[in-house]
C-alpha cells in the first residue's frame, strides 16, 4: 500500500499541480497589488469611486437588492483578467516568439481534424463553395449546364 502511494505521490502530474498551486498563491499576491494598488485607484480617478457597491441599490420587501456589488465583481474581476493578459500572458507570448525566431524554430501548424476536412467538403459541395472548379468532363459541379439554373446532380 506504501508503495502504491509512494508511486502515486512521485508521478509527475501531482507534483506539477503542487508546483502551479504554490507558485499561484504567491502570484495571487502580486496580481492583487496590481490591481488594488494601481488599476483601481486609476478608475477611482476617474469615476470617483473605487467601488459600484452603492450603485443600483433597490429595496424590495425590506430587503435591500445591491446590483452594484455585482457590477464590482464583475469590475474587478475583468481587471484581473486584463493584468494577467497584458502584464504576463503577452509580454511572455512575445519572448518566446522571440527566442523561437533567434533559434530558427518555426511554428507547426496542427494538422486538421479529418472530420472537420470531411464535413467541409461536403459543405462546401452542397453549398457550392467549389463552384469555380470543374470536373474531368468540363462541366462545373451542381450545375444543370443552363447559366443562372442550379439543380444538376452532384458526380
Amino acid at each position: 500500500m506504501l508503495s502504491g502511494f509512494k508511486e502515486f505521490i512521485m508521478k509527475g502530474n501531482v507534483m506539477d499541480l503542487a508546483v502551479a498551486v504554490i507558485i499561484g498563491a504567491a502570484f495571487s499576491k502580486i496580481v492583487n497589488a496590481l490591481v488594488e494598488n494601481v488599476l483601481m485607484p486609476a478608475i477611482s480617478g476617474l469615476v470617483g469611486s473605487p467601488n459600484f457597491d452603492n450603485f443600483a441599490a433597490v429595496t424590495f420587501n425590506g430587503n435591500q437588492v445591491k446590483f452594484g456589488v455585482l457590477l464590482t465583481a464583475i469590475v474587478n474581476f475583468l481587471l484581473i483578467a486584463a493584468a494577467v493578459y497584458f502584464c504576463i500572458v503577452l509580454p511572455m507570448n512575445k519572448m518566446i516568439e522571440r527566442r523561437n525566431r533567434r533559434l530558427g524554430i518555426e511554428p507547426t501548424e496542427e494538422p486538421a481534424d479529418p472530420n472537420t476536412v470531411l464535413l467541409t467538403e461536403i459543405r462546401d459541395a452542397l453549398t457550392g463553395h467549389n463552384a469555380g472548379a470543374l470536373r474531368s468532363d468540363g462541366t462545373q459541379p451542381g450545375l444543370s449546364g443552363q447559366p443562372g439554373t442550379t439543380g444538376g446532380t452532384i458526380r
